[in-house]
């Protein structure tokens, strides 16, 4: 084992003693939340690119399966006016967000990663899929307690749609191997933390059964 995996291991069991890192579980009904999966994080040359083509695919397979049994998949996505008025602070804070300007083709989505006609898209202008949107009344409309959630980025929109989840009432189960990030300490940083306070951070292999019992 590695100095670094050591390190880890001892931080685990440092959170563990203080009472951290309780699991939540899977509710009775889940909706399988897809965080912002556009090509602003998947084209080369975008301001926000996060090299995150294999968490791009896990969320495929999540589609695919959820899709294939009947569990609700809710799609988020960000848009603002052109010049972001509509933006406030937090689009002042990140240049970037500029990608997300209406008619901006990074703000599209990834090809073969798209909403079918029936399914719902949350637009939103802020990091959480909750703040300012209808979300939390959609899902609680459909009885639904606890969102499975993948997306990018983790540190961003990915983490406060969880943190948010979580302050709704719903159970929130974070997918790692489906969320990615422009770094990989970020990525891993924000799912420790995540998993220790807020959500249950789960494999891939683990989603994909949850979808299908």
């Amino acid at each position: 084992m590695s100095s670094s995996d050591d390190g880890r291991a001892a931080l685990t069991a440092d959170y563990d003693q203080a009472g951290f890192n309780q699991t939540l579980g899977p509710g009775r009904r889940a909706a399988l939340l897809v965080i912002d999966v556009c090509r602003a994080y998947t084209e080369l040359g975008s301001p926000l690119f996060a090299d995150c083509q294999p968490a791009v695919d896990a969320c495929q397979s999540l589609v695919e399966t959820a899709r294939a049994n009947q569990i609700p998949v809710v799609w988020t996505r960000v848009r603002y006016q052109p010049g972001g008025a509509d933006g406030g602070l937090f689009y002042r804070k990140v240049g970037a967000l500029a990608s997300f300007d209406e008619g901006n083709p990074l703000g599209d989505w990834v090809d073969g990663v798209e909403p079918a006609d029936n399914e719902v898209i949350v637009t939103k202008q802020y990091a959480s899929a909750f703040f300012g949107t209808s979300l939390a009344s959609t899902l609680a409309a459909d009885g639904v307690d606890s969102v499975i959630v993948c997306g990018v980025s983790t540190s961003g929109c990915v983490r406060a749609s969880a943190t948010d989840a979580l302050q709704h009432g719903f159970r929130p189960l974070v997918v790692a191997d489906a969320c990615g990030d422009r770094d990989p300490g970020v990525h891993e940083a924000n799912l420790f933390d995540l998993n220790a306070k807020y959500a249950d951070v789960i494999s891939l292999a683990d989603a994909l059964s949850l979808l299908r019992d």
